[in-house]
C-alpha cells in the first residue's frame, strides 16, 4: 500500500507507537535493563524539609561556677555618675548597669584603690616603713564609695578592690606611676633584693591594703576580693607598679599572711596581666610554690595583648576570672558592623571566654563614660545618655546567669550556633545561643539531666539590632523538650523557670 493510499488517522497511531517504543528504549538505557518506569516506583512529591537541628542541654555534664559579671569606674567615672545633676539620668544609668530586670545586672564591681596624693589613704611618707602610717579616709575614694553603695541597693555583694600602684615612697622610682618596684621584693641573682634607701616596704604596702578593707568596712561595705598591682608588666605614665612573676608570688604570700592575721578574709586575685598571653608565666609562679598557692583564691588576666581563648594550666579548682577588656577606637555604639567595638564580637568574647577559658568572671573595663571612645558600655555627654550594644550582648549573660550558677553540658550539631547553658541556684536554666549564620535557624532543644518538666516555660530575651535584651513571647515545654528559631545573626537567652 502506498503512501498515498495510507489513512491519515493510522499514520498519526502508527507514528504514536514508534514514539513510545523510543521513549522506553531510552528509559531502558538509563536507569538500567531490569527497571522500568513503572517498576521504579518514583515519587513525585515535593521534597521535605530536614528536621530542625537538635541542641542538647545536659545538667549531668559539669564545668565551672560562674562569680559573675563586672566592670569598673576607676579613675573618675564613679564621681561623673555620682554628681550627674539630673536625678533620673543618674537612676537610669545605674538601671541600666544594675538592674536585673530592665538593665545589664551585673553582680560584681572593681574598685580601684588610689595611690595618687590626691585619693590616696595615705598621702604622706610617714618616715619609714615601720613608722606609724597616717592614714586619711574621706569616705569618697573617687566617687567609688557612692557608687558602690549603689550596687548594695541592686543587690551586689561581691566587690572587687584592686591596687595600681603602691604609694610613691614605697617604690623604687619615688613615683606612683611610671613603673618602678616594690621596695624590698626580691631581685635577681645578682641583686637578691630590690633595696631602696628607705628600705623594705612589702610588710607596710600589705598593712595599707588592710586598711583600705578596714575603711571601705567602716562604710559598710563588705570587701569580697582584693588584688595588690595592675598590670605588672606595664610601665606607664600613670599610676602603675612594675612587678616579676617571682616579685608576684613573694608579695601575695606578705599579704595573705597579713589578712590570715587580720579579721578580714577577702580572696586574694593574682596576677592582673595585661593580656592571656602573659597570664601562665605569673600563674606558674603562684601555683607552683604550695604556700603562696593558699593564700591566692582567684587567678586573673585582662584581654588586650592577648585574648581568653585557652585554658591556663596548673590551676586546680581555682576560679578563673578576666578582670578587664575594652577597645578604644571612636565611639561605636552597633551590634554587627564587623569591628572590634560590635556587641555581636564582644557576645563572641564571651562565649569564648565562658567555654574555652572556662572563666568564672568576666568584666568589662568601664561602664558608664564620658570619653567618646569604647572604655565604656554607656556614654553620657551633654546630658545624653546613650548604650552601646556591647551592654546589651553582656546583658544577655550577666541578666541571665547569676553568681554560683554552674555551667553544664551543652552539644549543637550546627556549627553557626555558639551555644552555652547554665543552671542557676534557684533551679532555673539559662540557654544562651549566638546564631553567627545570616539565616533564620529552627532549633529544637533537649533538656536532659536538668530537671525541668512540662511545669516550665522558657522565655526568649533577643539581642539584634533591632532588640536590645527584649523578652519574646514565652515557649511551652513538652516532654523535656521545646522548639524555636534563633534569628540570623543575633544573640537569645532562653530563660527557662516553673510556670507561675
Amino acid at each position: 500500500m502506498s503512501s498515498s493510499t495510507y489513512p491519515n488517522a493510522m499514520k498519526k497511531n502508527h507514528f504514536k507507537f514508534l514514539l513510545t517504543l523510543c521513549v522506553v528504549a531510552l528509559a531502558t538505557q538509563v536507569i538500567g535493563p531490569s527497571s522500568s518506569l513503572h517498576a521504579q516506583g518514583i515519587d513525585h512529591s515535593i521534597p521535605t524539609n530536614p528536621p530542625p537541628p537538635t541542641l542538647i542541654i545536659n545538667g549531668a555534664k559539669q564545668y565551672q561556677t560562674i562569680d559573675g559579671f563586672g566592670f569598673s569606674e576607676a579613675f573618675g567615672p564613679a564621681d561623673q555618675l555620682r554628681t550627674v545633676s539630673s536625678t533620673r539620668d543618674r537612676t537610669k544609668i545605674l538601671d541600666l548597669l544594675f538592674n536585673t530586670s530592665i538593665g545589664a545586672g551585673f553582680s560584681i564591681l572593681r574598685n580601684l584603690l588610689p595611690s595618687d596624693a590626691a585619693h590616696t589613704i595615705e598621702p604622706n611618707n610617714p618616715g619609714g616603713p615601720t613608722a606609724t602610717p597616717q592614714y586619711v579616709w574621706d569616705h569618697n575614694s573617687w566617687g567609688q564609695i557612692w557608687l558602690a553603695k549603689q550596687a548594695q541597693h541592686y543587690g551586689v555583694k561581691q566587690f572587687y578592690i584592686d591596687s595600681w600602684s603602691a604609694p610613691s615612697f614605697m617604690k623604687t622610682n619615688g613615683d606612683e606611676a611610671n613603673g618602678g618596684t616594690l621596695c624590698g621584693a626580691p631581685g635577681t641573682s645578682d641583686t637578691p633584693v630590690v633595696s631602696c634607701s628607705t628600705g623594705d616596704w612589702r610588710q607596710a604596702y600589705a598593712n595599707y591594703l588592710v586598711q583600705y578593707i578596714k575603711d571601705y568596712k567602716s562604710d559598710g561595705i563588705s570587701i569580697t576580693h582584693i588584688g595588690f598591682v595592675n598590670e605588672p608588666n606595664l610601665k606607664i605614665s600613670y599610676s602603675s607598679m612594675v612587678m616579676t612573676a617571682p616579685q608576684m608570688a613573694d608579695f601575695a604570700k606578705v599579704l595573705g599572711t597579713t589578712l590570715r592575721a587580720s579579721s578580714f578574709h577577702p580572696q586574694v586575685v593574682c596576677c592582673e596581666a595585661q593580656g592571656w598571653d602573659l597570664a601562665q608565666n605569673y600563674t606558674n609562679a603562684i601555683t607552683s610554690d604550695p604556700t603562696v598557692n593558699g593564700y591566692v583564691g582567684v587567678i586573673s588576666s585582662h584581654g588586650y595583648t592577648g585574648f581568653p581563648t585557652f585554658t591556663l594550666t596548673g590551676t586546680g579548682q581555682k576560679h578563673i576570672w578576666q578582670t578587664e577588656w575594652s577597645t578604644f577606637d571612636a565611639w561605636d555604639p552597633s551590634w554587627d558592623d564587623g569591628s572590634n567595638d560590635s556587641g555581636f564580637t564582644w557576645a563572641q568574647r564571651a562565649y569564648t571566654g565562658l567555654t574555652a577559658a572556662n572563666l568564672s568572671a568576666f568584666f568589662y573595663w568601664w561602664g558608664l563614660a564620658n570619653s567618646t571612645d569604647n572604655q565604656g558600655l554607656i556614654l553620657y555627654k551633654n546630658n545624653a545618655i546613650e548604650t552601646s550594644k556591647r551592654l546589651w550582648a553582656l546583658a544577655n549573660y550577666s541578666r541571665f546567669v547569676r553568681p554560683r550558677a554552674i555551667r553544664i553540658g551543652t552539644t549543637s550539631s550546627n556549627s553557626n550556633l555558639q551555644l552555652t547553658a547554665f543552671k542557676n541556684t534557684n533551679g532555673s536554666i539559662s540557654i544562651i545561643v549566638l546564631n553567627t549564620s545570616k539565616s533564620d535557624t529552627p532549633v529544637t532543644f533537649s533538656l536532659q539531666n536538668t530537671g525541668i518538666t512540662q511545669d516550665y516555660v522558657a522565655t526568649p530575651y533577643i539581642t539584634n539590632a533591632l532588640h536590645n535584651t527584649a523578652a519574646q513571647a514565652q515557649l511551652s515545654i513538652q516532654n523535656q523538650t521545646f522548639s524555636a528559631t534563633v534569628p540570623a545573626r543575633s544573640l537569645v537567652t532562653y530563660q527557662v523557670t516553673p510556670v507561675h
